[in-house]
């Protein structure tokens, strides 16, 4: 009986040993990223969803990449899904980025690595690091091509300006608005730029989701209160070529003829293809490159490095702060582009073809 009781726990072990091998396994086959982005209605986050995936399907691994359509509780049901899938990196781009923290503090529990991609994820532990562009510098690069668009086409100062901003729920809005009033407000405060507005704080400027036609009718409603009397508006300040096409659409609508001597400076962000022919037709004075190919590169080289171990590349860790620590960042430069520079910058470097702008 003894030796009979001790042959059948051998077996009962062997079987469940050999359950454990071939059950269910979250490390059989290509281990799974999950690759969340805002939205399609911005053609950048496209060009960023699918160079980032691109990447990684090379480079082995499995991705579930969606996107949210702007709205919260999408991206969390969605995060949700990665995870249940058996995500063990998710690289996120957020709608709002203080909106996400229960769902990720619960996978950061579960030893899932937390990328925030461009977007800041906000009011976090979980968050493990950041991949994007010197945000400050953007909003600088944004005001410097406005001031030096203003000198080139609107003769000295003083200058009649507007100031827009990006979404209140976008941690980047407040590094490119904090780092365009870094160059413009040496002017206003000697006067040699104007805002006949008076609206010079984030909280009044902000544009919410980016949304173009807020940006238009915004602009409407302005040009209708204060440049009705035949003031001039030498400027705006736009944060992203979005709004900027509202903008121009406003100005348009309000008699403001491209090509003239009365048409606005208007900067822009992201270089999106829209944009580059306003570029190249004068109607835009200015945007900010910020090259999707090389974002997507450091954010798939920290997901292998999280991954597999390897000793990852960080060049900032005093910069981005989330209201709880300091996120360790891999930080690239951006690049003014105008009429000028263009087609350097953009076309022979193949971020955009010639087709792609019409």
């Amino acid at each position: 009986m003894k030796k009979t009781l001790a042959i059948l726990v051998t077996l009962t072990m062997v079987l469940l040993l050999l359950a454990a091998c071939n059950g269910d396994s979250k490390d059989d086959g290509p281990q799974l990223v999950g690759i969340s982005m805002p939205t399609q209605t911005s053609e950048r986050w496209i060009m960023d969803g699918n160079a980032l995936k691109d990447i990684l399907v090379d480079k082995g691994f499995e991705v579930d990449l969606q996107f949210a359509g702007d709205v919260i509780s999408t991206q969390q049901q969605q995060i949700t899904d990665m995870l249940e899938r058996g995500a063990r990196v998710l690289v996120i781009a957020a709608v709002d980025g203080s909106r996400l923290s229960s769902v990720l503090e619960q996978a950061a529990r579960d030893g899932v690595y937390i990328i925030s991609y461009d977007r800041l994820l906000v009011d976090t532990e979980a968050v493990s690091y950041y991949a994007t562009f010197d945000n400050v510098k953007v909003g600088e690069l944004q005001a410097q091509s406005l001031i030096d668009g203003l000198n080139a086409k609107r003769g000295a100062p003083p200058w009649n300006i507007e100031l827009f901003a990006g979404s209140p729920d976008d941690t980047n809005s407040f590094f490119f608005f904090s780092g365009a009033m870094n160059i413009l407000q040496p002017y206003i405060d000697r006067g040699d730029i104007v805002i006949p507005s008076g609206l010079t704080d984030q909280n009044d400027v902000g544009t919410l989701r980016w949304d173009g036609d807020l940006a238009k009718a915004r602009m409407e409603k302005e040009l209708a209160e204060f440049y009705n009397d035949g003031k001039a508006l030498h400027g705006v300040l736009s944060p992203y070529d979005g709004l900027s096409r509202g903008i121009i659409t406003a100005l348009k609508n309000f008699g403001f003829e491209p090509g003239t001597d009365n048409w606005p400076v208007v900067t822009g962000q992201d270089a999106e293809s829209e944009s580059i022919a306003l570029i190249r037709s004068g109607e835009q004075f200015s945007t900010i490159l910020k090259d999707t190919r090389d974002l997507a590169a450091v954010a798939a080289n920290m997901v292998v490095a999280v991954l597999q171990g390897l000793e990852l590349e960080i060049n900032d860790t005093t910069t981005y702060h989330n209201n709880i620590k300091f996120v360790p960042s891999y930080l690239l430069v951006p690049y003014s582009v105008d009429a000028s520079n263009y087609r350097q910058l953009v076309i022979e470097s193949g971020y955009l073809s010639e087709d792609d702008i019409g």
